[in-house]
């Protein structure tokens, strides 16, 4: 695939892909003979993936530090659970905090279509 397809299917902005090809958190295309980008199974996986990753929050340190191990087989396999587990804990806090903050706007927004139905007159409103 070319770089403008893979693009489109991950929904990333070319310069997206060769900044992250350039950082060395996906494998480097292959090329045509004209030179062109041809995006194999394996290094759309990898973009997949770190898009996936940085969606959740992921830095581009801990990104790097996650392919540095990956590429060095499975004797780092443990160093790459315990990464990825700190991961998941601070994703789950960042979850906890946007649950938190949804109460609060669902409650929010409640009272508002309450107050535009003529149905609470009298919200002490805080911020």
């Amino acid at each position: 695939m070319t770089i403008s397809e893979v693009s489109k299917k991950y929904d990333l902005t070319p310069d997206t892909i060769r900044y992250y090809e350039k950082e060395g958190l996906i494998p480097k295309a292959p090329r045509t003979k004209s030179g062109i980008r041809d995006f194999d199974e394996e290094t759309c996986n990898w973009i997949e993936f770190i898009k996936c990753m940085r969606n959740a929050g992921l830095e581009i340190e801990t990104l790097k530090q996650y392919v540095a191990l990956f590429k060095q087989g499975n004797k780092t396999v443990k160093q790459r659970k315990i990464l990825l587990i700190e991961q998941r804990k601070k994703l789950l806090e960042k979850q906890k905090n946007i649950n938190a903050t949804l109460e609060r706007l669902n409650y929010k927004i409640e009272k508002y279509e309450e107050i535009e139905k003529g149905k609470l007159k009298d919200f002490a409103e805080k911020p």
